[in-house]
């Protein structure tokens, strides 16, 4: 007799004797038992199937695009590196890309389509730039340009890639040089300065009375040494650390993110260009508000030019809200970012190069002198955008300031500021 195991088939049994000892039948108790292991075994077999289903991968067709891709993966791993690059503004509306906005073209929109169409990220990273980990140092505004602004961003290290991504931009964008970062480096926040330039001609520091209407008069004008020294003196005032909350937009005094460390600012000597005597300031600081440079040289414009009194400077860094004037945005460039600390720890460990960038500053030189100052100078000759603004000075109230502190109340802390305000 062949034993019977344990479990189900057991109990069945154990029924099936119950069903005789109850007078129920022999043949309606086996029906029920054959009927009941039938649909059981067939419950099992479809559970089997199932659990073989899932362990089983799904077979998705592999197209061409897919099978280069992964071998691109293979032969060309993706690593951490640092752009440098160098762009003329005008005509663009900023650095930072704005999704879902093709009529606002941006730096970023390039670069973006150039690094996919020379290979060095899969199309789907140009959708979502967080797949490559991409970071600007600065974001510039519109109409600004760049003699060294830095990226960082996962690619692939192809041959001759700073040679590549050049061939898919246009010739007002280039990249001048590539280096390999850790893993953890951020073009923003690893950043410890940063230096702008802003050209500009001479004669926005002429008088008040000058006759900005007359061509020949303005293309005459050359900057007397002593006012030089002057622009110079007031530029000084700047340096430390101050509340620019007067030289942005929509800051309260006591937002802790207003306090910004300026290390140096100054102005270089004349020289002619087109006709036009221009010059060329100079100003490093730790980091910058939207706006805040172009607002610091509209109000020193002002002084030396007689449209405000010399106090307005120190008043501008007070509670009270003070109208300061913003000069044009035209003549603003983003010379260099530095990188200090970070080529300090990192630059001599045998892995990583230091980020300073000596190698490519006669390449900076040349774009600039190729695609930077031209367009400045044209573009001041023909649209005269300094002084256009400059005919508006005598419009703004250097006297008047709204009394008392500005209402709103920021419980904003200085790294969450920092990382919306970082616009230059």
């Amino acid at each position: 007799m062949i034993p019977l195991r344990t479990g189900t088939g057991s109990a069945l049994f154990r029924g099936l004797s119950l069903g005789k000892k109850n007078g129920t039948g022999s043949s309606g108790c086996f029906s029920n038992f054959f009927s009941f292991t039938m649909s059981n075994d067939r419950s099992a077999a479809k559970k089997r199937t199932n659990e073989e289903n899932e362990d089983s991968p799904t077979v998705v067709k592999k197209t061409k695009t897919d099978e280069n891709s992964a071998e691109d993966e293979k032969k060309f791993p993706k690593k951490k590196v640092a752009l440098l690059m160098a762009y003329s503004g005008k005509g663009y509306y900023g650095m930072q890309r704005n999704p879902g906005s093709c009529q606002f073209r941006t730096i970023e929109d390039d670069l973006v389509k150039a690094l996919v169409k020379s290979g060095c990220i899969p199309e789907d990273h140009g959708e979502d730039m967080k797949k490559m980990s991409f970071q600007r140092c600065a974001r510039t505004d519109k109409g600004v340009s760049a003699a060294g602004q830095v990226v960082s961003l996962k690619i692939r290290l192809i041959d001759d890639v700073v040679e590549k991504i050049n061939q898919h931009l246009p010739a007002q964008i280039r990249v001048l040089g590539m280096k390999r970062v850790t893993q953890g480096f951020n073009a923003k926040n690893k950043c410890d300065a940063r230096t702008y330039s802003y050209l500009l001609p001479t004669m926005a520091f002429s008088p008040k009375d000058f006759n900005l209407d007359d061509d020949g008069a303005v293309a005459a004008f050359r900057l007397p040494p002593q006012t030089l020294q002057t622009v110079n003196r007031l530029f000084s005032l700047y340096r430390g650390t101050r509340n620019f909350h007067n030289f942005t937009s929509q800051k309260a005094a006591d937002d802790p993110s207003s306090r910004r460390y300026i290390m140096h600012m100054s102005c270089g000597e004349p020289f002619v260009r087109g006709g036009l005597e221009f010059a060329v300031v100079s100003v490093r600081g730790q980091s910058f508000m939207m706006h805040q440079i172009r607002k610091m040289i509209g109000l020193v414009i002002a002084v030396v030019r007689g449209h405000a009194p010399e106090d307005v400077m120190e008043r501008s860094y007070g509670p009270d809200k003070v109208d300061v004037p913003k000069a044009p945005g035209l003549g603003l460039i983003l010379e260099r970012v530095h990188f200090d600390r970070y080529s300090k720890r990192f630059g001599g460990d045998g892995l990583h190069e230091r980020l300073e960038w000596e190698g490519e500053e006669a390449a900076a030189t040349a774009f600039k002198e190729e695609h930077i100052y031209p367009t400045v100078v044209e573009t001041e000759r023909h649209e005269r955008s300094m002084v256009s603004w400059m005919s508006t000075l005598p419009m703004h109230d250097f006297s008047a300031t709204a009394a008392g502190t500005q209402p709103r109340k920021s419980k904003t802390t200085q790294d969450d500021a920092d990382e919306r305000n970082h616009s230059d």
